[in-house]
């Protein structure tokens, strides 16, 4: 199997760390693994820097060997599943599962619409609030045309976010109107479309999702944060301490039941598959407000989403043969049906 991590997002670094951690953890009993790592020019490269092609049926380091290949010379391919371990633009939001399907390669995690729909902030929340799960107002500008006084309309405290991007890279806490503007042309530096969103005061809750057709939902995690943080932004999340993760979360027993429903039903309505972390709001009425879909989550044993799942009695490594498993049982279904 191929592990892929690094990419071209500004994400690349989260994702090389993900992808080490899944090799190191992968059981060479059962798999032969082939560490893939994406430059951030793009560049596909195994270990020692060697470069490697995608080209199929072509002889040489393809990743997808028709004849003799360094990777079979190595005890590694023909590779039978990737494993995409990339996140932002450029790795969870399609393009790369777009290649895969081209290749006819099984692959682990959400397919094209999946990956595209969830990345995409805007789009994402049109389609959860049609089918009656909460999500935060919000208002939308593009190729850096905005209106102050539109944007403003949220109220104070907002957020202002780049549409495709993750990690709360590019993102604003913004307290008046003062802010506002610099925080849209932060946003906008790392993308064309950009979100004004409503503050939602309550706690902040994640579930994982697990499974294809009929998916596992974990117990929920609250996310703590630690040092005095403002909000979950990047520091808090990376940083040694930045936040702690406490699972199960003391919820509402009803508040508990509602928030692992909609992430069922949100996982299932937005086509994902595989695995997702779902990032709610809890309110002080015990309402759920979805915030955010996470399709290829931080991937180390310390990360959120196996923790989750830790927390439920699937193990790290349980989770990773889970996961492989479901990537080969869509694969063959997929292959089922005449395209």
């Amino acid at each position: 199997m191929a592990v892929l991590a690094g990419g071209r997002s500004s994400e690349h670094e989260i994702s090389v760390q993900s992808g080490a951690s899944v090799v190191a953890a992968l059981d060479p009993d059962r798999y032969d693994v082939v560490a893939v790592t994406i430059d951030q020019a793009g560049g596909w490269e195994l270990e020692a820097a060697r470069p490697l092609t995608l080209e199929p049926g072509r002889a040489g380091n393809s990743l997808v060997p028709r004849g003799p290949s360094e990777l079979a010379a190595n005890g590694g391919g023909p590779i039978d599943v990737v494993l995409p371990i990339l996140h932002g633009p450029f790795g969870e939001d399609g393009t790369v599962q777009g290649l895969l399907e081209m290749l006819d390669m099984p692959y682990v995690g959400s397919g094209v619409l999946g990956s595209a729909l969830t990345m995409d902030k805007d789009v994402v929340k049109r389609v959860l609030r049609d089918v009656g799960i909460a999500v935060a107002r919000h208002e939308v500008f593009r190729n850096r045309r905005y209106d102050l006084d539109q944007a403003e309309a949220l109220g104070y405290p907002c957020f202002v976010k780049p549409a495709r991007l993750g990690s709360s890279v590019g993102i604003s806490k913004v307290h008046d109107r003062s802010e506002l503007e610099p925080a849209l042309e932060l946003a906008f530096r790392h993308d064309g479309k950009v979100l004004v969103e409503e503050m939602i005061a309550g706690r902040e809750v994640e579930c994982g999702v697990l499974g294809n057709a009929d998916p596992v939902v974990s117990v929920a995690g609250e996310i703590v944060l630690e040092r005095g943080s403002e909000w979950y932004d990047f520091s808090a999340k990376y940083d040694e301490g930045g936040m702690s993760l406490i699972a199960p979360a003391d919820l509402d027993p009803a508040a508990a039941d509602r928030l692992r429903e909609a992430a069922r039903r949100a996982f299932e309505v937005c086509e994902c598959a595989g695995m997702a972390r779902i990032d709610f709001f809890v309110t002080a009425d015990n309402g759920v407000v979805l915030n955010e879909i996470n399709t290829i989550p931080g991937f180390t044993s310390t990360s959120v989403y196996a923790r989750l799942f830790e927390a439920s009695g699937i193990g790290y490594q349980e989770l990773l043969d889970r996961l492989i498993a479901l990537a080969l049982e869509r694969h063959a279904e997929d292959a089922s049906y005449r395209h």
